[in-house]
């Protein structure tokens, strides 16, 4: 089960990849982590799929990561009279907080949230972007509108406002209750959508209290003026290109994905991008050039991980979707060009002694060709540190607690492993060569570079760093 790349793969379950047999052969071709979409599903269809991780994951022996995705706060329009309107550019449309159904000149908008928030000039789209709207006037129950874009518009289409800091909760009292249930399910990761500013990210890290490492999802413009302290409030970050592309002119979204990217890099924080990366996928056996190119660039880029969406959730060919993005990968991580981006966009150390040690790591590695960079952890602070530096052998990240393990799913070139616990620095060596040899990194002869923190159990106190060359009797 060892992987031949060192970014990571996150697939979505639904009805095409819940079987048991058929989520075994997915995360054999490539998944690390698997995600539960709480936008659509009862709790008992997340709990069965949950339980079927859990087995192939005792089954097979490697750690796999469960992320949970909270729906967020969805803005929708009300209903309409005939179920559907056609609207014109330049014609003037209103959104109230009238109940009746809608018609050609209004309809209801049940967010009085949104009413005190929007500013005359604002945009709204509607129904995914496809139609455009701009405020012209606007009061506490009601907005004006000039058509700017027209089409169809139906009952209870989504209302994006990408002009508007709205003074919403990122978790709703849906998000409140599925977050509970996930906790108590055992999920590695809750990624918190509709993300706007560092106190979004603050509320949901107090009431998961460390259970689970929260990954923001960057889809509103508003978050992008936070970007550096929300990364910094946030364990991981997804590039969610879904909402982002709707919000943003599409020519900043490539753009906004090099700078996230970029700021995750610096900081040290496992990134994602994600959302449409095969979506073709969905219905074909093969992919576009296009989009094999799309999954290409989060790699040179620097991503920790993509994640396949519908692909892998509802489509035809979830077990060869994840194969060709696995395979697209590898090929990357082999071009000469992308050591040397990786190599050019590394961030220098931090001024302290765990990142010395990591930077030393990596450097030693490569000095003496030493087959992986052991990192001893209980936190994943010392594997996350090691990533960050971006070696150009293996990280084997050893750990005594499952939990860990899990979250070092989504950490780039982590190879997890749950082992048993060490009391002196002797015995870990020991250890570390013995997981070395039967994972297969390492045989006879060959060197380790291993750091830890000591004492054991002190979160981020990476401070020893020990070549091992493994003997026959390791």
């Amino acid at each position: 089960m060892r992987r031949q790349r060192k970014a990571k793969i996150i697939a979505t379950l639904g009805p095409a990849s819940s079987h048991p047999e058929t989520l075994e052969k997915i995360v054999k071709a490539g998944v690390d982590v698997f995600r539960l979409n709480f936008s659509h599903g009862e709790h008992a269809e997340h709990q069965a799929r949950f339980e079927t991780i859990r087995e192939v994951e005792a089954k097979l022996g490697r750690p796999i990561g469960v992320l949970m995705d909270l729906q967020g706060p969805k803005i929708r329009c009300g209903t309409f009279a005939d179920e559907k309107i056609e609207l014109e550019a330049g014609a003037t449309f209103r959104f109230d907080m009238d109940k009746k159904p809608g018609d050609t000149t209004r309809v209801s908008l049940p967010h009085p949230e949104v009413f005190a928030a929007l500013k005359p000039g604002a945009n709204l789209l509607l129904d995914d972007g496809k139609l455009r709207m701009r405020v012209e006037k606007c009061d506490s129950k009601s907005a004006e509108c000039t058509v700017i874009t027209g089409g169809p518009l139906s009952n209870r289409k989504g209302v994006n406002l990408p002009d508007v800091m709205l003074p919403m909760s990122p978790l709703t009292e849906k998000d409140r209750i599925d977050l509970d249930y996930g906790l108590e399910m055992g999920v590695d990761f809750v990624a918190l959508s509709f993300v706007q500013r560092p106190e979004d990210v603050a509320e949901a890290r107090k009431i998961i209290n460390g259970r689970a490492a929260i990954v923001s999802k960057l889809e509103k413009p508003q978050a992008i003026e936070h970007l550096d302290e929300i990364v910094a409030l946030s364990d991981i970050i997804m590039v969610a290109r879904g909402d982002l592309g709707v919000e943003c002119p599409p020519e900043d979204v490539p753009i906004l994905q090099k700078r996230i990217i970029k700021a995750c890099r610096e900081a040290g924080k496992p990134v994602i991008v994600a959302t449409q990366m095969l979506d073709s996928m969905v219905t074909n056996p093969a992919p576009t050039r296009a989009e094999a190119s799309d999954v290409a660039t989060a790699i040179y880029d620097g991503a920790d991980a993509v994640m396949l969406s519908a692909e892998s959730a509802v489509g035809k060919y979830p077990i060869e979707t994840v194969s060709i993005m696995d395979r697209i990968m590898i090929r990357v991580e082999q071009d000469e060009l992308y050591y040397r981006m990786r190599d050019a966009n590394r961030p220098d150390p931090e001024h302290n002694s765990p990142d010395a040690i990591s930077a030393a790591a990596r450097q030693v590695a490569g000095t003496i060709g030493a087959k992986a960079v052991v990192t001893y952890t209980t936190s994943g602070s010392t594997s996350l540190r090691a990533a960050r530096e971006r070696p150009e052998v293996p990280i084997l990240g050893l750990t005594p607690k499952i939990q860990t393990a899990r979250r070092m799913t989504l950490c780039w070139g982590v190879h997890a492993v749950f082992t048993r616990d060490a009391t002196n620095f002797a015995e870990m060596v020991g250890i570390a060569c013995e997981v070395a040899k039967r994972e297969e990194f390492a045989t006879t002869g060959d060197a380790l570079v291993i750091t830890a923190g000591v004492p054991f159990g002190t979160p981020g106190a990476t401070n020893i760093l020990r070549i091992a060359w493994l003997s026959s009797k390791d």
